[in-house]
């Protein structure tokens, strides 16, 4: 018999995190949280999202073990202002045991009918910021600090409960060797010229600071025609600053600026922690933290985490500026491999501005929907 229990104490908090260190705590591929990190994630005097978004967390039990979690989440951003009326979920993690997904699933959906909502939605987070997805392809690649890993038989479980596939992404790599300068170096010079842009130079975090809000401004601008964005607050802007910025390489983030200062594009390139947060095994001390900043300055592997144009400047070459400055500081780092996050595979745009590095998709994933009627 399956039983569930709603998370209530810093204790059952503490459990919900862990459940994937013993689900997963043989594969080669699952990258861990820092578990401190993760229990802030849910802390409501912590994490801003809570001011217009809520959640509950459930535990599933078999004979008195854990056998499942998942996190039930309500976006009253996305409901009331883009009148999406989504019941959203994630951190969905159970064994192999369609009673246990069955038992978490029915828990979300009968939250979702609770609020009148039309559908639910998953594995997502709080944000367009956050993880997504369910890996349907690729289980064989370790996964970046960045995404969620699952085991193959996640799918059948989705299918089983009726879910239907809702939007598909891909994960991609190449060699910085397929990097090939001739493509953008010298129409990134005649774009500086014709619009009068400037890349900026950035060594130290503090460098960065001025610009961080101007460039989650342009994030807002550049991604709002994407399905289902939800646009970052000023409140969360703080945050993600906080979290963020510090764990990044100054000289990873690239911001591009007109002749007024002001920002038309922008990317954000991470050194790979996966190898160091498996190392560390969710703690930073006393070690962890020894591993992630030796792997800050020394990866060889690098993932794209976030690029935006502006509106106004989009299919004008300016990507072309951004990937010279990554050239430079790439080939003076030794870098060898390149990784993109996921990516929507019908934001063809995006695909568009990597034709040239000739990418390979090592990983896809999905979100499943389900009708709430």
């Amino acid at each position: 018999m399956i039983t569930l229990k709603e998370v209530k104490s810093k204790k059952e908090l503490k459990a919900f995190v862990k459940f994937p260190f013993k689900l997963y705590k043989d594969s080669k591929y699952w990258v861990p949280p820092i578990i401190s990190q993760e229990i802030k994630t849910f802390n409501k005097k912590e994490n801003p999202v809570f001011n217009n978004a809520e959640a509950r967390l459930f535990l599933a039990f078999k004979n008195n073990e854990i056998v499942g979690r998942i996190a039930a989440i309500v976006n009253w951003l996305e409901i009331k202002e883009q009148n999406q009326k989504k019941m959203r979920f994630g951190w969905f993690d159970f064994i192999d045991d369609l009673e246990v997904s069955k038992a978490l699933l029915d828990e979300v959906e009968k939250i979702g009918k609770e609020y009148r909502l039309e559908y639910t939605e998953g594995p997502v987070g709080f944000s367009n910021l956050d993880k997504v997805g369910v890996v349907t392809e690729g289980y064989d690649s370790i996964a970046p600090m960045v995404t969620w890993y699952n085991n193959e038989y996640y799918i059948k479980h989705y299918e089983a409960a009726n879910y239907k596939v809702e939007k598909s992404y891909s994960e991609s790599r190449f060699p910085f060797k397929n990097v090939k300068p001739e493509f953008f170096k010298k129409a990134q010079e005649l774009i500086k010229r014709r619009y009068q842009l400037t890349p900026l130079k950035l060594t130290k975090t503090e460098e960065v600071m001025p610009y961080a809000d101007k460039m989650f401004d342009l994030f807002n601008e550049s991604y709002a025609s994407l399905s289902s964005f939800v646009a970052i607050n000023d409140i969360q802007k703080e945050y993600f600053k906080k979290k963020f910025i510090s764990f990044i390489n100054p000289e990873y983030i690239k911001f591009i600026v007109d002749k007024d200062d002001n920002m038309i594009g922008f990317a954000i390139v991470m050194p790979s922690f996966a190898e160091a947060l498996q190392k560390a095994k969710g703690k930073l001390f006393p070690f962890g933290f020894k591993h992630i900043l030796k792997a800050k300055k020394n990866s060889k592997d690098v993932i794209f985490y976030l690029i935006g144009i502006h509106p106004e400047y989009q299919n004008k070459g300016v990507h072309a500026v951004i990937f010279n400055e990554y050239y430079e500081t790439f080939k003076a780092k030794g870098i060898e491999t390149c990784f993109r996050t996921p990516e929507l595979e019908d934001n063809e745009a995006i695909h568009k501005i990597w034709k040239h590095f000739d990418p390979e998709v090592y990983r896809r994933r999905k979100t499943f929907r389900k009708d709430l009627a």
